[in-house]
C-alpha cells in the first residue's frame, strides 16, 4: 500500500470515502472506487449467487477488465458453476479468477467431505474465507454485492467500510432495496440464476441451502436452523457473524 495516494487506517479512509460519496448513486460509487487512489487497487468478490449480476454488470459496464474474484468451494450447485461461466461470458468480464481451498488443506481438514455436517463454521472457513484471504492479499480494497436489507448484521452498511487495519469493502448496492434488484434486472435484461424460479432466493453452496418457503426471509435457505448468517468472509471482530450486534459492531 502507499502511503501517499491512501494514507491512514481503513477507518479513516472509510470514513473520508463515505462522506465524499454519500450522496452518489451505486454506478457512481462504483465508477468513482474503481479509480479514486484513495480507495487503491481494487478487485471484486463474487458468488454468481442470486442478485450477482446486477453488480457484476455494472462492473462490466463501468471496467469489464476488473479482477472478479470467484469463490469455488467445490461444494457448489452445479447450476451455479454453469451460470458463473454463462454470466462471464455474456458480460464480457475478462479477468474472473476462481478460487479454491488448497488441496492439502482439504485433505488433512476435510478428507471425508462432511465437515459441513460437523462445523460449519469450520468448513467456510476452509472453503472461504481462507482462500480469499489469500486471494485478497495484492488488493487495498474489494467490492461486495451486501445490501442493508438482507440481514440484520448488514443494517447500518454503508458504501465503505473496513476488511482489517488496512484494506477496504465496497459496497455500492448498500442502499438499494430488493425492488431496486428486481427493477435493474428487468431494465437491463439480465440472465437469472436458474435456481431462483425452483424457490432459492439465496444460493451458496448446495449442502448449506435449502429452499425458502412463501413468506420466509429470503436467507431463510442458508444455514437452516443454525444461529448462523454469514458464511465468514464477512465478520465483525474478528469473528464469524452469528444473530443480531450490537449497534455499531456491523461488519
Amino acid at each position: 500500500m502507499q502511503p501517499d495516494t491512501h494514507p491512514g487506517t481503513s477507518a479513516e479512509r472509510a470514513a473520508l470515502l463515505n462522506q465524499r460519496y454519500r450522496h452518489h448513486s451505486a454506478t457512481a460509487v462504483l465508477d468513482r472506487a474503481l479509480s479514486d487512489a484513495q480507495v487503491g487497487k481494487v478487485g471484486m468478490v463474487s458468488s454468481f449467487g442470486a442478485e450477482s449480476v446486477v453488480l457484476l454488470h455494472m462492473v462490466a459496464v463501468v471496467n469489464p477488465n476488473t479482477p472478479v474474484l470467484f469463490i469455488d468451494t467445490q461444494m457448489l450447485f452445479e447450476e451455479t458453476l454453469a451460470y458463473q461461466s454463462d454470466v462471464a461470458q455474456a458480460l464480457g468480464l475478462t479477468d474472473v479468477r476462481r478460487i479454491r481451498a488448497r488441496a492439502l488443506d482439504v485433505a488433512v481438514e476435510d478428507r471425508d467431505g462432511t465437515l459441513h455436517q460437523r462445523d460449519t463454521d469450520a468448513c467456510c472457513d476452509l472453503r472461504k474465507t481462507r482462500p480469499l484471504e489469500r486471494a485478497l492479499s495484492d488488493f487495498d480494497a474489494w467490492i461486495t454485492g451486501r445490501k442493508r436489507y438482507q440481514a440484520g448484521t448488514r443494517a447500518a452498511l454503508d458504501f465503505f467500510d473496513t476488511d482489517g487495519e488496512d484494506r477496504l469493502k465496497i459496497n455500492p448496492l448498500a442502499h438499494w432495496t430488493p425492488q431496486d434488484v428486481q427493477d435493474y434486472m428487468v431494465n437491463n435484461r439480465l440472465p437469472r440464476h436458474p435456481l431462483v424460479a425452483h424457490g432459492y432466493p439465496s444460493i451458496g453452496c448446495a449442502p448449506c441451502t435449502s429452499k425458502v418457503k412463501p413468506g420466509e426471509d429470503p436467507r431463510a435457505g442458508r444455514w437452516r436452523g443454525q444461529q448462523k448468517e454469514e458464511c465468514g468472509i464477512h465478520i465483525v471482530d474478528g469473528k464469524i457473524v452469528r444473530g443480531p450486534q450490537k449497534e455499531g459492531k456491523v461488519a
